[in-house]
């Protein structure tokens, strides 16, 4: 009991730091890494079987380290395609005056590209577009929230969308026929709403800078450059096609794309010389990549672990069932818990806790865990792995989110929510 106290005191302490980073002047990152040292130092100490806790920390290592390989794979071919200007060949073709419209367009684009792709690696291709136009710091910070709101709710229906909806797929809780047609709409609700409060203080005109940049691009590397973008977007989009062809994790389709994408610039640039081509390598993008993100990210999911190694995310998702009876009523907490802690543990406690002899496969309790997992966690932007990417690669700064974004994806949660719950209601 005493040491499940100290790990939480541990990470609440860690949780407020990283909330607190733009007043105590500490990078994020290093406060991640030390919560989670602290906390698997706490639970090995006061642990009897040493090498138990060792097993557990290597079995979540293993676990969070395809995360990481995959961020930094998604991260590295978005910095190649930028390095190539990729990015303007789709600013070049936006031809919106209005940063309402501007808004709109982003938001829808979000919403579906993670469907196919995922919510992470749409916020980080997101967050490179919208760096093309020329946006105010906060209007900046405010379409990419609602990129992470949108991200979240294109993920939660469709079943590579998301980690947990994934999972639930895989562990055949849900079909694939039963996601969509349940929570397509709710998504695309809990999506809207936000975007639409949003707009309505949105205003004024847009000035993109792809003009500007096309003078200085000739014709040979205006096709380099149409030919990284598109062997990078079809490689990103492969992603979650290998992962179904082969029932490999989701890093090593993010591995073979970026290994494609590699050999292709070589390939392109092989008669260059060493000066010249080494601005568009992909050695240069790793270099160029924000490895505190991925350090902020390694120390979050270690820390989220050491909850899980010691039982407290089991424990909670007990309490839950003991004392909040009803399956609505708990699906809808799992969707709040989601933006405070990782929403995979939390799953995968459901999970263990409720079989297919309770809730059959499709049943409204996994379909709508589903949808309240995917999106409660854009109401806090540590809340999700779109929202964390945000966070590390675009500065958006935790308290910012919590006061200018977080009500915005209360509403938007709760009204997807009300629309999946009037949706079943006319249905049965």
């Amino acid at each position: 009991m005493l040491m499940t106290a100290l790990i939480i005191t541990i990470f609440c302490l860690g949780y407020l730091g990283i909330a607190l980073e733009q007043f105590i002047r500490i990078n994020k990152a290093a406060i991640a890494l030390l919560t989670a040292v602290f906390c698997w130092t706490a639970f090995i100490l006061m642990s009897p079987d040493k090498s138990a806790v060792s097993a557990q920390l290597i079995e979540h290592v293993g676990d969070f380290s395809g995360i990481l390989f995959f961020l930094m794979g998604a991260m590295t071919i978005v910095e190649l395609i930028d390095a190539h200007r990729g990015f303007d060949l789709i600013t070049e073709r936006i031809h919106i005056d209005g940063k309402r419209r501007l808004l709109w367009l982003t938001g829808s684009i979000a919403f579906f590209l993670s469907a196919v792709l995922d919510n992470l690696t749409t916020t980080i291709v997101m967050i490179s577009l919208l760096m093309k136009f020329s946006l105010s710091k906060e209007e900046r910070l405010t379409f990419i929230g609602m990129v992470v709101i949108a991200a979240n709710a294109g993920g939660a229906w469709s079943p590579i969308g998301d980690v947990t909806t994934t999972m639930l797929w895989i562990g055949n809780r849900i079909t694939s026929g039963g996601i969509i047609a349940k929570v397509l709409l709710p998504s695309l609700v809990c999506a809207i709403v936000p975007l639409a409060l949003v707009s309505m203080r949105i205003h004024g005109k847009l000035e993109s800078h792809a003009h500007v940049v096309r003078k200085n691009i000739d014709k040979k590397q205006l096709r380099i450059r149409n030919a990284v973008f598109f062997v990078g977007v079809f490689a990103l989009l492969f992603v979650p096609i290998f992962k179904t062809l082969t029932h490999l994790p989701p890093f090593m389709g993010m591995l073979l794309a970026l290994g494609v994408l590699w050999v292709f610039t070589e390939l392109l640039y092989a008669k260059r010389e060493e000066e010249e081509k080494r601005p568009f390598s992909v050695a240069e993008a790793l270099g160029n990549i924000d490895m505190p993100s991925v350090l902020f990210f390694l120390g979050i999911l270690a820390s989220i672990a050491a909850l899980e190694a010691a039982g407290v995310l089991h424990h909670l998702a007990g309490w839950l069932d003991t004392n909040i009876r009803n399956a609505t009523a708990i699906d809808l907490c799992v969707g709040f818990l989601s933006s405070v802690v990782d929403n995979v543990p939390l799953v995968a406690g459901m999970m263990g806790i409720y079989d297919l002899h309770r809730y059959a496969v499709d049943h409204h309790f996994w379909i709508f865990l589903s949808y309240c997992a995917g999106t409660g966690g854009s109401v806090l932007i540590i809340g999700s792995a779109a929202g964390v990417a945000a966070m590390g690669v675009a500065n958006v700064p935790f308290l910012w989110y919590l006061r200018k974004i977080s009500l915005l994806a209360i509403a938007g949660y709760l009204a997807g929510a009300g629309f999946y719950l009037l949706q079943q209601l006319i249905i049965h």
